[in-house]
């Protein structure tokens, strides 16, 4: 039992005894620093049942604890908190109930839970893994590990795009420009080949559309080949009316005020015009890259509500454009190609499917690869082309019972405007699904063939937030239990120090790149340091790894997942501070330490042998929260609380190797519970790491 709800009894059943009543819930939080004590009661609460004075409440019960409570060994009082110091024996005796389990804070199902399926990485096969997919991959990953050691069977699945124009692009690419290339005769991964054709592909779209383009907003709809061009003639109005609404506005602007907030800002605004750059490109950039408090300011909102009414206009006409550029481009011969390859591909033309089952075999055998060195794995594998059609039936059964409603047009829909939301499509008049019935289809599917899961995970980006609020409503409306333990691990996305990805143009991180990147500037700084006389080139080439991948790991899973990231391989190769190298240095330091102990450290020692060390105790205290950060963990979906843990361990543990003497103590007894504390700590620093997907070396 968690010494929490140890002291909790303890303290219910001091407020009954001292005072007759009964309090609901017992607020426990940690000590603050600056005050003697491992854990502080709050005793605001009690003052709703007991008219008196907080502080001395504070003394009764403490009090009371100190002479009836075995593992309270004395108290203060400040304000209206009671802080307690817990004796020496408790943690002795719990580092001796745990120190031999390597299994410690992990938990195994009971017969009977339900399992969770965790839903990760899900890719396009028109291009290889990127920067985003490795968050997403590690999210995934690291939460389904963290789920499984709170005590839930867990199926790690995901479900690959392999279908649609994005693949007809990449296929229409290869028989065009590819000239029967094949990884084989390349030497690429067959995933980075036909990302090269999927680049080729809106390269040549771009030249063909550009002049279309230039022709449609001058007004010239003469190679409009779909009929668009009363449409098109509309939104070139709409820009113009819109343009001018603009001009006139920023003719209109107050500069001095601006200057008088940021006189940068105003003259980036005023080159920016000049260049024909816009108002909205310059101001996102300056906030982007401003403080908090500043946001926050009154200044910045004045300027921000000075320049939304532009900004706004040229988001409109940004839209607008956008319109005519995706009719250009529409109007292509080799977008119309595509679209023919899909047709073809939809009727089972034979020579197609041949072609589109050839090209995603070598971009699922560069994936495998690609997985392999990540350190992530799969249970199981749903495909788009196999689950497209599914939940239309369940659109037919819902319509009769009344959760979906049907349009004039033949469409059918959902009215979830009572849940704060719209109304949403879920067939189009013609019988074709959309994206969500294909998802309300795959997750009763899932269950299907998993009959014991009672919950999923969704980890996909925060762009998609609003779709799953929608499916999550859908499938309880629709009865079923599990809906209620469905959960999108939404998250941000990851920029670059130079800015964002864009896969249309092959400006996009390659993952593989950036996994052998980080290998290269571990064993750059690993060399620097000089540490590695009498490793072997393969003992060096795997230490390279591990450093590499712990960095890029351990800064990516640091950050909650909610946030955006800006990520700096350099910056996470480091050996001091909150990174990955910096642990897992700590283990390799613990490993050295245990090597170097040359007595028999087997034997337990009672509370009698023991007098904690102020830094031991400090050790011991978090060693016993390792439990309860993996279940918050897992019911937070958050892997960033376990990295925090263990570094927040690290760094205590690090203090307390520079403040005492372990090997060369004089005394026994301390130099034994000294390599036994080290020994633990490791084995949580391990264990802790294994969530995050992460190895530790036994020698740096």
């Amino acid at each position: 039992m968690a010494l929490s709800q140890i002291l909790t009894s303890h303290i219910e059943k001091a407020i009954n005894e001292l005072f007759g009543v009964t309090l609901e819930k017992v607020e426990l939080q940690a000590t603050r620093r600056e005050f003697e004590g491992d854990i502080t009661m709050v005793i605001f609460p009690l003052l709703k049942l007991v008219k008196s004075n907080p502080v001395e409440l504070g003394n009764k019960i403490g009090q009371y604890l100190a002479d009836n409570s075995e593992i309270v060994d004395r108290y203060n009082v400040v304000s209206g908190f009671l802080n307690i110091v817990i004796a020496d024996a408790y943690y002795v005796n719990f580092f001796n109930d745990i120190k031999e389990d390597e299994n410690y804070g992990l938990l195994s199902p009971e017969p009977g839970d339900k399992a969770v399926m965790v839903e990760y990485s899900s890719p396009n096969t028109n291009k290889p893994l990127h920067l985003g997919h490795v968050r997403n991959n590690l999210l995934g990953y690291s939460v389904a590990e963290i789920i499984k050691a709170s005590g839930k069977k867990v199926y790690k699945t995901q479900i690959i795009n392999d279908r649609g124009i994005h693949i007809c692009k990449s296929m229409l690419a290869w028989q065009k420009f590819g000239n029967g290339q094949t990884p084989e005769s390349t030497g690429l991964k067959g995933d980075k080949l036909v990302g090269n054709f999927y680049v080729e592909f809106e390269n040549d779209l771009r030249k063909q559309a550009k002049p279309i383009f230039e022709a449609f907003v001058k007004g010239d709809f003469s190679l409009d080949k779909t009929n668009n061009g009363e449409k098109l003639s509309g939104f070139n109005t709409e820009i113009q009316k819109f343009t001018a609404m603009r001009d006139d506005k920023i003719a209109q602007l107050d500069f001095e005020k601006i200057t008088s907030f940021d006189s940068e800002l105003a003259s980036e605004i005023k080159n920016g015009l000049e260049s024909g750059s816009t108002i909205s490109k310059v101001f996102s950039a300056f906030r982007k890259n401003a403080q908090d408090d500043l946001v926050k300011s009154k200044p910045f909102k004045e300027v921000d509500a000075l320049l939304k009414p532009i900004i706004s206009l040229e988001d409109k006409i940004d839209g607008l454009v956008s319109e005519i550029n995706d009719a250009a481009r529409n109007n292509t011969e080799v977008m119309q190609e595509a679209k023919e390859m899909l047709r073809k591909w939809e009727a089972g033309d034979a020579e197609v499917i041949a072609l589109w089952k050839k090209m995603n075999q070598w971009v699922y055998d560069g994936f495998a690869t690609t997985y392999k060195n990540l350190g992530v794995n799969f249970d199981s594998y749903y495909y788009e082309s196999n689950t497209y059609l599914l939940g239309k039936d369940v659109v037919e059964d819902g319509l009769a019972r009344g959760v979906f409603f049907k349009k004039e047009d033949g469409s059918v829909w959902i009215d979830l405007t009572d849940e704060g939301l719209d109304e949403k499509l879920v067939l189009r008049s013609d019988g074709t699904s959309v994206y969500i019935t294909q998802d309300i289809g795959t997750a009763i599917q899932r269950v299907k063939d998993y009959p014991d899961v009672g919950g999923m995970v969704y980890t996909v980006g925060n762009e998609q937030d609003y779709h799953f609020k929608v499916l999550f409503l859908i499938l309880k409306k629709l009865g079923y239990d599990w809906a209620a333990n469905l959960y999108h691990l939404s998250y941000g996305m990851v920029d670059l120090p130079s800015g964002k990805m864009k896969s249309r143009e092959g400006t996009v991180v390659d993952a593989d790149d950036l996994m052998n990147e980080m290998t290269a500037t571990a064993k750059q700084i690993s060399e620097e340091l000089g540490k590695l006389e009498g490793y072997s080139e393969e003992e060096k080439n795997n230490l390279y790894r591990t450093i590499g991948m712990g960095a890029l790991k351990y800064y990516i899973l640091k950050v909650d997942p909610k946030k955006r990231i800006l990520f700096n391989p350099e910056e996470s190769v480091d050996f001091a501070g909150n990174t990955g190298p910096f642990i897992q240095y700590t283990y390799a330091r613990i490993q050295s330490l245990i090597r170097k102990a040359d007595f028999d450290f087997s034997a337990p020692l009672s509370s009698a042998d023991v007098v904690l060390h102020e830094k031991e105790k400090t050790v011991l205290k978090l060693i016993a929260q390792y439990p309860e950060v993996i279940q918050n963990a897992a019911e937070s979906h958050s892997p960033a609380l376990i990295a925090n843990y263990i570094y927040e361990l690290v760094r205590e543990y690090n203090s307390f190797y520079q403040t005492v003497t372990i090997l060369g103590s004089e005394v026994e007894t301390e130099k034994i519970f000294r390599i036994q504390l080290s020994k633990k700590v490791g084995e949580t620093i391990k264990s802790a790491f294994a969530l995050l997907g992460i190895g530790v070396p036994e020698r740096m």
